[in-house]
This record gives C-alpha cells, sequence and structure tokens, in this order.
C-alpha cells in the first residue's frame, strides 16, 4: 500500500501522519488490500486551473478524483468506476483537495476545516472505487457511505489533531 502526499498549501498546517493513518483506516474499512493513491492538498488558484482543464467547469470546487486504473485518456478518468477490478488489481488514483475550500466550508456549515478536509478524502476515494454523485439517486447512497465512513473516522481519530503539524507537513512531498 503506497499513500503520497503532496502538500502544495501554505493555508493550513496539517498532521500529515495522521492524516496517513486515516486513509490506511478508510481503505482498511473498504476493504482495499493494494493502493497507489497521491493525496495533493492544494489552493484555490491550484483547484480552479483543474477544474476548468479536466472538468470544463469554471472556478472553484472542494475535491477533483483521477483514477488511473485503466488505459483511459486522463479527462475522462475522473470519477470513472472502479468496481469492475477483477483479482484484487491496485486502487490507483490522486485525489486533489483544496484547503482553502475546506476552510470557507466549515465557516458557512459550522463545522471544522478538518472535518471538511477529511470528508473530501473520502468523497475522492469513495470515487475511486465506483461511486458516481452525477444522478440524484447516486448521490444520495454515495453521501450515505460518506457520512458513514466520516463518522467512523471521527470515533478512531481525532479529526483537531490534524491541526497539530509535524514535521512532515511543511516538506512539498511526501
Amino acid at each position: 500500500m503506497t499513500v503520497v502526499f503532496a502538500n502544495r498549501q501554505r493555508t493550513k498546517k496539517i498532521h500529515l501522519r495522521l492524516m496517513k493513518q486515516m486513509v490506511k483506516a478508510l481503505l482498511a474499512d473498504l476493504e482495499i488490500a493494494k493502493a497507489e493513491l497521491e493525496i495533493n492538498l492544494i489552493t484555490t488558484p491550484a483547484i480552479t486551473r483543474l477544474n476548468g482543464k479536466f472538468l470544463r467547469h469554471a472556478g472553484s470546487t472542494d475535491v477533483i478524483t483521477f483514477d488511473y486504473t485503466g488505459n483511459v485518456a486522463p479527462a475522462s478518468r475522473l470519477h470513472q468506476s472502479a468496481c469492475s477490478r477483477a483479482g484484487g488489481a491496485t486502487l490507483h488514483g490522486e485525489i486533489f483537495i483544496c484547503v482553502d475550500e475546506a476552510v470557507l466550508q466549515a465557516r458557512r456549515f459550522r463545522t471544522s476545516w478538518q472535518l471538511e478536509i477529511i470528508r473530501y478524502l473520502v468523497h475522492g476515494v469513495l470515487h475511486l472505487v465506483g461511486h458516481d454523485d452525477s444522478g440524484n439517486r447516486e448521490r444520495r447512497k454515495m453521501k450515505r457511505e460518506e457520512s458513514r465512513l466520516l463518522r467512523e473516522l471521527s470515533r478512531r481519530f481525532s479529526l483537531a489533531q490534524l491541526a497539530r503539524a509535524d514535521k512532515l507537513s511543511m516538506c512539498k512531498n511526501h
């Protein structure tokens, strides 16, 4: 199992070792034995560029997921189903999380930015395992699973501790 972080933002100091433990717990909860993930913590301008280039949407967003399991053109890898993988194939993808957006949404929903970041992380991983939120029914199903996994992670880990910086949080790549 390989989980790599790229912290390309300075909005918040984030305890990346703890976040990595959460990712591994999340993957275990989803019964994923093999994974190659890169999790990118980025700024509003960076996610706005990705959103425009790959999704053809103007403006910022909270999380963008790329699924690299198939030999598919990059623009169509977004949010593809990974359910059809046979024989224990490796989950392989990249998740971009906008920390600035997490801070804004936390204020809006009167919650913590740490909770929002983990919500985006869970959301991205769910896309990689085959969840889709393009329709109302799919969106409700995905939201229920997202909430369930978020509750489980919140029980096992102190999300507030994500604000406690470790030595890795200041490095660019981990």
